[in-house]
């Protein structure tokens, strides 16, 4: 689906026009013209590779979605691929944008994802100035734009994360936590693979060999680079954090299991003295030791008592029951 075709002349927009005439306008020099596709068809990426003159090993590419992130050259059109979050907060899906850029237009194909660029075309057309820089600096716009909606992903990765922590040494929280923390974990590497390939592509258009086309916004894409790098860095952190609070969930686990078996073990000894004496006095033989006194009974059953308090006694002491 189309979602807008507009040409541009140094920093300021000319018009909205049908892609019918696109080769007219990217023939005048000093233009260039910016087109957006959401969840584009085959026929309308045909028609875009024939207009723009794309590789059609980058179309092929476009149309089937499922890249990694990447940048690629094609002659004089850089193609690049970006994982961004598909929907709200709560949604950890991610779409895919796909976008082609040339001296003298750029082209971005988004799949799966709902939010789109509006509010990017708007802030470029606010600053003419920096729009004057041509087709570069609208790739870095769109990057921008898609590392900056990682960030409200990490802020929920890291608040999870300290209310798990909060609660992890609550007794009787063990296997929600290692569950949530599992979660946790999965959520952090969906972001992982979608951010760390993405680092290497913002650092091949700033220093060094870069593509003509953003010969003149590379210190716009270093400042996207740093960013990369933090947002890295973060989840560098998370997962550490999340690899120590199993480790250690799993050690209360193993004390709560040890307390248990502490507390059995306590009271299968008590019982196992009372058991033992009254096994002996009730062994059924002729000669037995007070067996015609009139307090034997109430002083075998004094012995088993007293036998048992003093080892609970000891047991309470040492904190085992």
């Amino acid at each position: 689906m189309l979602i807008n075709c507009v040409a541009y002349e140094d920093g300021q927009k000319l018009s909205d026009i049908p892609v019918s005439d696109i080769d007219q306008w990217i023939a005048k020099p000093g233009c260039f013209v910016w087109v957006a596709l959401k969840d584009a068809s085959t026929e309308e990426l045909q028609q875009m590779q024939q207009e723009f003159d794309l590789h059609h090993l980058a179309v092929e590419d476009a149309r089937n979605g499922h890249q990694r992130p990447k940048v690629e050259e094609y002659g004089n059109t850089l193609f690049v691929v970006m994982k961004m979050p598909a929907g709200g907060p709560d949604e950890w899906a991610l779409g895919e944008v796909s976008v082609f850029v040339g001296g003298n237009f750029v082209l971005s194909v988004r799949r799966d994802s709902e939010p789109g660029f509006l509010g990017v075309r708007a802030r470029c057309e606010r600053e003419p100035e920096h729009l004057k820089r041509g087709a570069g600096f609208v790739l870095y716009a769109l990057m921008d734009e898609v590392v900056d909606r990682y960030f409200p992903m990490i802020e929920q990765l890291e608040n999870e994360l300290e209310a798990i922590e909060s609660r992890i040494f609550n007794r009787g929280q063990a296997r929600q936590s290692i569950e949530r923390l599992y979660a946790l974990k999965q959520r952090a590497a969906i972001v992982r693979h979608a951010v760390a390939p993405l680092v290497e592509v913002a650092g091949k258009l700033h220093g060094g060999r870069v593509p003509a086309v953003c010969q003149q916004s590379q210190e716009y894409f270093r400042d996207v680079h740093d960013h990369l790098v933090r947002i890295n860095t973060a989840l560098d952190g998370i997962r550490e954090t999340i690899a120590t609070a199993i480790q250690v969930n799993l050690s209360m686990v193993t004390i709560e299991e040890s307390d248990v078996t502490k507390r059995l073990a306590a009271w299968a000894a008590i019982f196992a003295v009372s058991t033992a004496l009254a096994g002996i006095w009730g062994m059924n033989f002729e000669h037995m030791p007070e067996l015609k006194w009139e307090w034997g009974y109430p002083m075998a059953l004094a012995v088993i008592a007293a036998s048992g308090g003093l080892l609970f006694w000891r047991f309470r002491k040492a904190g085992w029951v």
